[in-house]
């Protein structure tokens, strides 16, 4: 058997295989944040596809940290239903859900749309593309959003899902708090970087006693940024071992604060050399703490996909836009058929999110398959 489908776990949640589907803004929630049958259907197919592990689209934790229009919502326990008949739905195919969930800080645009100011660890300014406008959050405002994740967390858990991850990656709100770069605090929550890392603990702190020590927790980690001066890999590193000393149990490695918009979803993979992008972080993380490291960026091909793995770059390896084309992928693969996955990174498929459309690959559109 290929090491890729031996079956493996992230704290007591059993898995099939190492195949995770990474996380991604997925357009079929409804305007206020619901499960509908489009939400059903996308997540059907994915289970069905084989993947050991599906992680949702990134669900908003408190009305303020909305980034898109249609995107899923964990905010209040009203919530709890909808999201009860999305994991039933999973869990008829053998596959493991686990909820992502995020406040996006200042990149918050859908609530900038409701006539609110975004909230940010600090105010940086308007003048510079990403930094429009927004303000700092006030103490008891951290306060409130740490609980914010904490109570999100026991509705995932009450909704049936198998886990959380946190979004701690690609400039949303624990990444703005991790970087000195967007947090120019002069409290407890900023400064050095045990000070600017206390609201990743606090969170990961307040989940643990609310769910208790056997519900699976782990996080999406921005573990380096790709802005001058910003969060270093080495410190990425301790923030790790700091994260899986309170309770988590599986890092999922990516990018901190970007040089751009979404610059952790690069275009034009088409070779395996340009595949695997961050996997000298994941080996990195992999030697710095003793949870298993899931890697994400850019993998395409079952041959770099298992070297990942042997070659300890991660215990775990995780996809989004193959996906996207070829929901059923990993079945493939299984059944021997080990050509690369379709994806040509052309990330029109991000195009249709950006305009408030329900996730597609353009390409097998036109194609008609």
């Amino acid at each position: 058997m290929s090491i890729l489908f031996e079956p493996t776990a992230i704290g007591g949640m059993k898995l099939k295989n190492r195949f995770v589907r990474s996380a991604t803004q997925d357009g079929c929630s409804s305007e206020k944040g619901e499960v509908t049958d489009l939400t059903i259907q996308l997540y059907r197919v994915l289970a069905q596809g084989g993947a050991g592990l599906i992680v949702s689209g990134f669900a908003y934790v408190h009305p303020t940290g909305q980034n898109f229009v249609r995107q899923a919502a964990i905010d209040s326990d009203d919530r709890i239903p909808g999201l009860a008949r999305l994991t039933k739905e999973v869990h008829q195919y053998d596959a493991k859900i686990a909820a992502q969930l995020v406040h996006c800080g200042r990149n918050s645009r859908a609530t900038r749309k409701r006539g609110l100011l975004p909230l940010a660890p600090s105010y940086l300014g308007d003048d510079a593309p990403g930094k429009e406008s927004h303000r700092a959050m006030t103490a008891a405002e951290v306060e409130e959003m740490a609980d914010a994740f904490r109570l999100a967390a026991m509705r995932a858990r009450e909704a049936g899902f198998d886990a959380v991850e946190l979004h701690g990656a690609h400039s949303y709100l624990l990444s703005q708090f991790l970087s000195p770069c967007s947090n120019k605090r002069s409290d407890q929550w900023g400064g050095n970087l045990e000070n600017r890392m206390r609201f990743h603990l606090e969170v990961v702190e307040r989940i643990r006693k609310a769910v208790g020590k056997d519900f699976p927790l782990f996080i999406k980690l921005g573990v380096e940024d790709t802005v001058e001066g910003g969060l270093t890999i080495e410190e990425g590193c301790a923030v790790a071992r700091a994260l899986c000393s309170r309770g988590i149990d599986a890092i999922e490695v990516s990018e901190g604060l970007e040089t751009m918009g979404a610059n952790h979803i690069k275009k034009g993979i088409d070779s395996p050399a340009k595949e695997a992008y961050y996997a000298s972080w994941g080996k990195k993380i992999k030697g710095a703490v003793n949870v298993p490291v899931i890697l994400v960026g850019g993998l395409r091909s079952y041959n770099v996909i298992e070297n990942v793995v042997r070659e300890g770059c991660a215990d775990l390896v995780s996809m989004c836009r193959p996906f996207i084309r070829e929901p059923d992928l990993v079945n493939r693969w299984r059944r021997g058929d080990r050509k690369a996955a379709a994806c040509i990174s052309c990330n029109l498929c991000l195009k249709k999110i950006g305009q408030e459309e329900p996730v597609e690959c353009v390409q097998a559109t036109r194609k008609g398959n």
